[in-house]
């Protein structure tokens, strides 16, 4: 295997692509993410599994694809003798970095943040032993769905309600910047129920990786098929239950079985692209470009959609709604990131943020070099 992984460029457009699906409804409600905490439970069952469709699997794709990224770096650390994780730690601090903007600035759900958190802790394991990172792993996974046990119990019987009053404005983008601020903890709450899942998601990429899931072969196949079995055949069902059953079960909903369908959502599209022909397609071809800028194309999707449905930008939400303009939305802004991202790689090797990106990692390392030589 030489180059990109051409699955692994698809995956990351998908999941990127499908991470908006869910962004979406926030942005399309006139009353953005206040109004979209209280709609959900208040809307009925066809809106719910509309809703489903992305709710939580593809953000759970994400993960699973950074786990798989990260286990690629520490290959390649491993056969360039480099000492690990080394940079990867300031590659974390940078993703910590753009996290915390993205979300004062443009979005109250940014995942980066969590994200940089978790390849910290990742980062110290993956080298580890098979029985260490085993019992990591088990240990992370009682603890989450402990948590989410407890949660849908005050739900359920408790009568705990999601949103407690917290008014996020939109009339304009300051009181935005400032709303998130003051409402930090409240809009970063989900980081009891992101941490310990994607814990568990990044370990199991990094396994399923140097299983070879990604690979077309034999062992590849049979991972592949089992996964969209046990991920698809038994995730996709329950995810319906736990949607129809109402609010009081969205964290079994979100936290636990659209991470099942995420496994076989990785399962079917690799398998599906490694038996394409090589000549790629006008879908495939944008789905890589978008998984080659997932940086940049997962910052200007929310930014689109702020101008497209906010009253400080357009104001569509305030004039429209419901789930059909939901999915326009959804539509219109996948198709500008497919079209820019295709046209972006004609002319350039990565995307902008993506090129900012390299600078800064690379910076404190062309300065260090020099006093390396010198200790020489």
């Amino acid at each position: 295997m030489s180059g990109r992984t051409a699955a692994l460029d698809v995956l990351r457009g998908v999941a990127i692509l499908g991470t908006f699906g869910t962004n979406a409804w926030v942005f399309t409600h006139p009353h953005g993410a206040t109004g979209f905490l209280d709609l959900m439970g208040g809307e009925d069952d066809g809106g719910a599994l509309l809703r489903m469709l992305s709710n939580g699997k593809f953000l759970a794709l994400l993960s699973i694809i950074f786990g798989i990224g990260l286990a690629i770096r520490h290959r390649s650390a491993l056969r360039r003798g480099a000492r690990w994780p080394g940079w990867y730690l300031w590659r974390s601090a940078l993703l910590l970095v753009e996290g915390l903007l993205h979300y004062v600035l443009i979005f109250e759900f940014d995942v980066l943040a969590f994200y940089a958190v978790v390849s910290v802790a990742v980062a110290l394991l993956v080298g580890r032993s098979t029985r260490a990172v085993t019992a990591w792993l088990v240990g992370v996974g009682l603890v989450h769905v402990l948590l989410i046990g407890l949660v849908t119990l005050a739900l359920v019987v408790g009568g705990v309600e999601l949103n407690d009053g917290v008014v996020l404005p939109v009339d304009s983008w300051w009181t935005q910047v400032r709303a998130r601020v003051e409402h930090f903890a409240y809009f970063r709450g989900e980081v009891f129920f992101v941490l310990p899942l994607s814990t568990v998601l990044f370990l199991v990429g990094a396994r399923l990786f140097t299983a070879g899931v990604l690979e077309d072969s034999p062992r590849g196949l049979r991972l592949q098929r089992r996964l969209v079995v046990w991920g698809l055949g038994l995730g996709v069902p329950l995810n319906v239950l736990t949607t129809l059953a109402g609010p009081d079960w969205f964290a079994v909903d979100r936290y636990l079985c659209a991470p099942l369908v995420a496994f076989g959502l990785l399962g079917g599209i690799t398998r599906l692209v490694n038996r394409m022909r090589a000549e790629q397609g006008v879908l495939r071809a944008g789905l890589t470009a978008v998984g080659r800028t997932a940086l940049s194309c997962y910052v200007a999707q929310n930014l689109l959609a702020s101008v497209l449905c906010y009253p400080w930008g357009l104001g569509l939400a305030t004039r429209f709604g419901g789930p059909w303009f939901t999915v326009a939305v959804w539509f219109t802004v996948c198709t500008l990131l497919v079209v820019g991202a295709s046209w972006w790689l004609t002319r350039f090797s990565r995307g902008p943020l993506e090129a900012l990106w390299d600078r800064a990692y690379r910076a404190p390392q062309r300065l260090a070099r020099p006093r390396a030589v010198d200790r020489g």
